[in-house]
């Protein structure tokens, strides 16, 4: 519907609802925007509170580095990657309205800083060689909090709600924050601290039928992908309808010429470390008041294996003792 300016008689009004919220949204004034639509700056404001659009404070538009501090707020494949990536690569300040991402390459940043409409200077430590794009942004801050981004998110972040179009572009963020190819012992490593979201991150890879399990290395966890045609397939997954990326570690997948078909996943054997993965797993589960039986159920554990791990692995017997006696305790 076009709206009459009263300030401008029986002048009509030269941009839309949509267009207003667009364009404020990328950045721009409500001043620019009012000259532009041929009303007043008070009148784009109403359009923006009848659009829902959160309005920034007065003279925000004057900083001197700009962003859509809306970004977020919309499910995208690049959104959902850009969250994956700082989930892997980022920080929330505590004391100040700033997110930070941190990469040793420069051009995924430069990307990601043009999908932000932002033009903050991205700046490199000379100590370690890192880029660091800092954004100033109490809107962005409290949008990656909602969906899950924590301060100090390397030991305690949890796998955020995605909804499965965009799960891919969130692993393929993640995988490009912390994760490498090495095919010469036909493996995909990806790292973190936090337990619970990487065997969430191990079970959504799962699901697609990509062979990969979690194994703990002290304070972190890795999540692997193993065998060429696991790889395969977990590429193929990951880069479906892309956009961003970091293109050395897309070249690196290319590096495989064969058919599909013609790839095959060495016979996976029960290995220590797989047991030793399992065993893990069942003490995290049971960390969470869960019984013993529910833990065997949801992991697929027969209750005679686990009996056998109590009585020939008195390390394993006597954290799931301590942790059942605490639970009886509360």
């Amino acid at each position: 519907m076009i709206i009459i300016s009263k300030r401008s008689g029986s002048k009509k009004r030269r941009l839309s609802d949509k267009e207003i919220a667009e364009r404020y949204k990328k950045g721009e004034s409500t001043t620019v925007i009012a000259g532009d639509a041929g009303i007043t700056p008070d009148a784009v404001r109403l359009v923006l509170k009848k659009m829902n659009v959160t309005l920034c404070p007065r003279g925000s538009w004057k900083r001197k580095y700009h962003v859509n501090e809306h970004y977020f707020k919309t499910w995208s494949n690049n959104m959902a990657y850009i969250l994956g990536f700082f989930a892997a690569d980022g920080f929330i300040s505590d004391q100040q309205q700033m997110i930070s991402f941190s990469q040793k390459e420069e051009s995924i940043l430069l990307k990601i800083r043009e999908k932000l409409h932002s033009n903050h200077p991205i700046l490199r430590n000379k100590n370690s060689g890192v880029y660091m794009l800092n954004v100033n942004s109490k809107i962005l801050k409290q949008d990656l909090l909602r969906l899950g981004m924590v301060p100090r998110k390397s030991m305690t972040l949890k796998f955020p709600e995605i909804h499965k179009a965009y799960l891919n572009h969130f692993v393929r963020g993640y995988f490009d924050g912390d994760g490498n190819i090495n095919y010469k012992k036909s493996q995909v490593n990806i790292v973190g601290g936090s337990k619970e979201f990487m065997y969430s991150l191990r079970d959504c890879i799962a699901v697609h039928g990509i062979r990969c399990y979690a194994k703990p290395s002290g304070q972190y966890v890795r999540v692997i992908v193993s065998g060429r045609k696991s790889i395969f397939e977990f590429s193929e997954w990951i880069y479906s309808d892309h956009e961003l990326c970091i293109q050395r570690k897309l070249d690196e997948f290319n590096q495989e010429k064969m058919d599909k078909t013609e790839l095959v996943d060495v016979k996976h054997l029960k290995t220590k470390a797989a047991v030793k993965e399992r065993k893990e797993k069942f003490l995290y589960e049971l960390s969470k008041h869960a019984s013993e039986k529910d833990v065997c159920e949801k992991l697929g554990i027969l209750m005679n294996t686990y009996r056998t791990w109590l009585k020939k692995d008195p390390e394993f017997s006597h954290a799931a003792e301590k942790l059942i006696n605490h639970i009886k305790g509360d």
